[in-house]
C-alpha cells in the first residue's frame, strides 16, 4: 500500500471499485455540493470533484473537495494543467492533503475556447504526465518538483485520465504506458459506448502487461435522452457513440428515453465486467447523481465493500 486513500485499499483488496462524479457549482453553494454529494453516500468508493469542467468557472476542485470529505466522503481531488503553474499546483496538492484528502486526477484540462472564458490564457507549464511524475516524487522522495525538501509530503494515490477512442487510436497504448511510467497508480477511461473497440484497446492494454502495472476504471454514462446522445455522439470531441446507441434511444418514446438510458449503462457495465484487466468503473452521471444508486444496484456492484 502506497497510501491510506480508500480506492487503493479496495483496489488493492481485489474488490471492483466504483467512482463517480460531483460537478463543483458555478457560485458560492455549500448546500448545492453537500446535497450532490448525499446521493453518492455508501453508494461508491470516492468521488470526483471535476476542475473546471468543459472550461467552465466553477466552485475550486479543492473547496469542494473539503466540504464533501467533511460529509464522509472520499474526494478523488482533480488538477488541470490548463489553469495552474506547478507551483499553483504543488500548493493545492499539499493543501488537500493537509484536509486529510489523498486520492488525487491528474489532467490536462479542456481548452478554454471552448469554455465560458475563450480569452483565457491556458497555462500549461507542465503537461500531465509531468505533473503525474512531480507528485510521484512528491510523495514517494518528499521533495518539490525544484528540489527541495517538503516537510510533510503528500501521499496521494495518483491518477490519470486516458482516452481509448480519440484519434491516432494506434497511440492510445502509448500514451498510457507513458502515464503509468511517470507514476500514475490508477486510470479512469472516457465515457465507452462501443464496447467492441474499447475491447481492442485493451487487447493492446493486456499485450504490454499494463493492467498489471495499475488499476483500470472504465467509465460509463447514462444518457438522459436521445438528445443527449445525439450530443455526444456529433458534437463532443474524443467520444464514440456507435448509430446503434443512438438508434436504441430514438425507439422509444421521449418520457421513457432516460429509463432506456440507465438500462444501456447497466448493460453496459455487465459487458466491461467480462474484459480481462478492468479493475472497476466510473460512472459519469453529469447532473444525474441521483441515478448513481439505481446503476450500482441494477448492475450488481452494491452493496460496496468494506476495507
Amino acid at each position: 500500500m502506497k497510501t491510506e486513500s480508500k480506492l487503493e485499499k479496495i483496489l488493492a483488496a481485489g474488490h471492483l471499485a466504483v467512482t463517480s462524479e460531483c460537478g463543483p457549482p458555478r457560485g458560492a453553494k455549500f448546500d448545492e455540493v453537500v446535497t450532490k454529494s448525499k446521493y453518492l453516500e455508501g453508494i461508491v468508493d470516492a468521488v470526483n470533484v471535476t476542475d473546471n469542467q468543459t472550461a467552465m468557472v466553477r466552485m475550486s476542485s479543492l473547496a469542494a473537495s473539503v466540504i464533501i470529505k467533511q460529509q464522509g466522503l472520499n474526494p478523488l481531488f482533480q488538477v488541470t494543467c490548463r489553469d495552474r503553474n506547478r507551483l499553483a499546483m504543488q500548493a493545492d496538492i499539499i493543501g488537500a492533503y493537509a484536509f486529510g484528502i489523498d486520492t488525487m486526477l491528474c489532467l490536462s484540462g479542456d481548452h478554454t475556447k471552448f469554455g465560458d472564458h475563450p480569452m483565457a490564457m491556458n497555462v500549461h507549464d507542465i503537461d500531465s504526465i509531468q505533473m503525474i511524475q512531480m507528485v510521484k516524487d512528491m510523495r514517494d522522495k518528499g521533495i518539490f518538483q525544484g528540489g527541495a525538501e517538503i516537510k510533510g509530503a503528500p501521499k496521494m494515490f495518483i491518477g490519470a485520465a486516458a482516452n481509448p477512442f480519440a484519434d491516432p487510436f494506434e497511440l492510445r497504448v502509448m500514451r498510457l504506458a507513458k502515464k503509468i511510467a511517470a507514476g500514475a497508480d490508477f486510470i479512469q477511461t472516457q465515457c465507452i459506448f462501443n464496447v467492441d473497440k474499447f475491447e481492442k484497446w485493451m487487447e493492446g492494454v493486456r499485450a504490454k502487461g499494463l493492467h498489471k502495472k495499475c488499476y483500470i476504471l472504465a467509465g460509463v454514462t447514462p444518457c438522459k435522452s436521445l438528445g443527449a446522445a445525439r450530443y455526444m455522439a456529433n458534437r463532443v470531441p474524443g467520444m464514440d457513440v456507435p448509430k446503434e446507441i443512438v438508434d436504441r434511444m430514438a425507439s422509444v418514446p421521449k418520457e421513457k428515453q432516460a429509463e432506456e438510458g440507465v438500462t444501456i449503462c447497466v448493460e453496459t457495465i455487465e459487458r466491461l465486467k467480462k474484459i480481462e484487466g478492468v479493475a472497476g468503473f466510473h460512472i459519469m452521471a453529469i447532473e444525474w447523481e441521483e441515478k448513481v444508486e439505481e446503476i450500482c444496484k441494477r448492475a450488481g456492484l452494491l452493496p460496496r465493500p468494506q476495507v
